[in-house]
């Protein structure tokens, strides 16, 4: 019976047999379909608009990697935005080098979860990108560093040790007792996944303290700051910005940094895409104080230009993390013995993100991907010059880096009418761009932060907003 067992399921079903025989036939298939999207990204529209598709039924009996595949592109792959191309400006989202597209191609085939430290190579060069991140952003060697799905979790990962920390202070261990003692969080713009993380941590969105702003500025008012902390007379969490979403406005690192040495606050800085302000000689004055941070969230599937999902988080408190973060499964390492990755960040399953970052910094290099941050930024200035004298539209905010904020001209407008300006924008495919609002004005945001986009694509997009647009009676 025993013998009978072990032929049965020795036997491969035949779909699968026939697939490993036809793997390089099959993955040929694929680098084709790759290379026809990476050829025809000009010919594509920037963005589009895909009406809800009928739900199949799960078939019974599969039809293989090669006809499943005919089936994606025949039925898929013409309906997906074009959100690697050079001219969409959504968001804040980057596209994939080559490089990183290989290294992002050969995660999938290896297949590594990388968690644990000496069983595979996989966590060694997470630790090596690690360290190749830190001399980019300038960051001291005590940070520790991981990578994560993006930046709410790069942000939720910072804030969870910044709430046990509030708890230390207490004499309290929040990851053990539970959140028994209310924290305060101050920041003067924080992004919206910061608000997530709060919702996700108990802490409470209501937790957020808004300090106002400086005049036309989206960077916090340092006199309001110190005067929530000289209120609080508590110890809470402060989450400075390094680079908003709408004007690429930074906080005052150095000087929040410098109001430690008066106050007792955990730092969190939300870096996610301005932290790439440190590559340039011109911008990386804007990261003067970035040590200061006891945690920092950067993302690398933004200005790094690498597939999605990946992003970075560093702390300087890797013990805090190991205390909120460690699982304590039987099957588990000792983190004492091994620091595994996932006894510091939420996942234990940890698909190996780091090897496209890993492939495009080592093909580019620092120089490189600095003339990505420094022509994206020049784009985003050209584009705002033509703004600034357009009739039809204005800029709410000056050009700091790579996004361009502006609105229509005219009086009264609102968001119903940005949204279908974009729609039609959208439609028109050219280029695709994102609402917003700004200090209550109903806006559109342009992010240029694709590694393909040159000026020629800033023509086109110019000429597709003249051509789109209309000029206010």
């Amino acid at each position: 019976m025993e013998g009978w067992v072990s032929i049965f399921f020795n036997i491969m079903h035949e779909l699968l047999k026939k697939d490993l025989k036809n793997i390089p036939s099959i993955l040929s298939q694929a680098k084709r379909l790759a290379v026809e999207h990476f050829e025809s990204q000009d010919e594509k529209p920037a963005g589009r608009l895909v009406q809800d598709i009928s739900l199949d039924d799960l078939p019974i009996k599969g039809i293989g990697a090669e006809q499943t595949l005919n089936h994606f592109e025949r039925n898929f792959s013409t309906q997906l935005s074009n959100s690697a191309g050079s001219r969409y400006f959504g968001f804040v989202t980057g596209g994939s080098t080559p490089a990183s597209v290989v290294g992002d191609w050969l995660v999938s085939a290896y297949d590594q979860n990388a968690c644990g430290s000496n069983d595979s190579i996989a966590p060694q060069i997470e630790k090596q990108t690690m360290h190749f991140f830190k001399q980019l952003f300038g960051l001291d060697d005590a940070y520790f560093g991981s990578f994560v799905t993006g930046a709410t979790m790069a942000n939720f990962v910072g804030l969870a040790q910044a709430r046990h920390w509030v708890g230390e202070q207490y004499g309290v261990d929040f990851s053990n007792e539970g959140l028994i003692r209310p924290v305060k969080i101050l920041s003067g713009t924080p992004h919206s996944s910061i608000i997530k993380s709060l919702s996700m941590l108990g802490v409470g969105r209501k937790s957020m303290i808004k300090v106002p702003t400086l005049p036309d500025r989206e960077a916090v008012d340092l006199e309001e700051l110190e005067r929530n902390l000289w209120e609080a007379s508590a110890p809470l969490i402060v989450v400075a910005n390094a680079g908003t979403v709408n004007t690429v406005d930074f906080d005052d690192l150095e000087a929040i940094g410098q109001l430690k040495k008066k106050y007792n606050f955990w730092l969190h800085v939300d870096a996610a895409f301005g932290g790439f302000a440190s590559i340039s000689e011109k911008f990386a004055h804007l990261m003067k104080g970035i040590n200061h941070a006891d945690s920092i969230t950067i993302d690398a599937h933004k200005w790094l230009n690498v597939p999605y999902d990946a992003a970075m988080q560093f702390t300087r408190h890797q013990s805090i993390q190991l205390k909120v973060f460690q699982n304590s499964a039987a099957y588990l390492s000792d983190p004492e013995k091994s620091p595994d990755y996932f006894h510091y960040t939420p996942e234990n399953s940890r698909r190996w993100r780091a090897l496209p970052s890993w492939f495009s910094l080592v093909a580019y290099g620092k120089e490189g991907h600095s003339e990505i941050v420094e022509r994206n930024c020049e784009l985003a200035k050209q584009l705002g010059v033509w703004i600034d004298s357009s009739e039809s539209f204005k800029l709410l905010s000056p050009v700091r880096m790579n996004v361009v904020c502006f609105t229509l001209k005219k009086e009264n407008f609102t968001i119903e009418e940005i949204n279908s300006f974009l729609d039609r924008v959208r439609d028109d495919g050219r280029a695709f761009f994102t609402p917003t609002f700004y200090k209550g004005v109903p806006a559109i945001r342009a992010a240029i932060s694709n590694w393909q986009t040159t000026s020629d694509d800033m023509e086109i997009t110019i000429n597709a907003l003249k051509e789109l647009s209309y000029v206010p009676a």
